[in-house]
């Protein structure tokens, strides 16, 4: 089997607030797509609603091969792949199980954050990777990545991670 045949996850960048509208168009294209949506209370001058709103801004998750790239790029508000070293990122079928594990639970409130947020000295978790739940300390944050400061052992390490495995505590 050829990698291009093989069926993956990959994460789209869209247009703001296109989330829901690339996840229908990519659908009527038989590309299966994905726009995690959870459900939050908004208040108008006149009253309160509850509505869906993607968790994860500007993006989309698709299932496909790679094959079908040209579509999915082809499609109105997709503007491009997710890339990790030049190659259209593949997010992990475990990454995804997750997700949609914990929106399956009532109540639960998934919470993104840009890397502008990470500042110096902040506390952080590890939500992946070998030092997944540990806590550590951000030294400095660049766009792609976050240097932590991690006391184990006695010892300091100070860790690279990709700025998605970090989460403010």
């Amino acid at each position: 089997m050829k990698e291009t045949d093989k069926l993956s996850w990959y994460a789209l960048y869209t247009k703001p607030r296109w989330e829901k509208k690339v996840d229908e168009r990519l659908l009527l294209r038989n590309i299966q797509s994905w726009c995690p949506l959870q459900k939050v209370e908004r208040q108008w001058s006149d009253r309160k609603k509850v509505i869906d709103e993607p968790i994860f801004k500007s993006y989309v998750f698709v299932h496909m091969n790679l094959e079908d790239r040209l579509i999915v790029l082809q499609t109105d508000g997709v503007l491009n792949f997710v890339h990790h070293e030049g190659k259209p990122a593949v997010v992990r079928d475990e990454e995804i199980e997750i997700i949609k594990s914990y929106l399956l639970i009532k109540n639960t409130k998934i919470s993104t954050f840009s890397y502008d947020s990470l500042t110096p000295d902040m506390k952080v978790k590890i939500q992946a990777g070998v030092f997944m739940d540990n806590t550590g300390t951000v030294m400095r944050a660049t766009n792609k990545k976050a240097f932590v400061r991690l006391e184990s052992l006695g010892q300091v390490m100070v860790v690279e991670f990709p700025v998605n495995y970090v989460q403010p505590i």
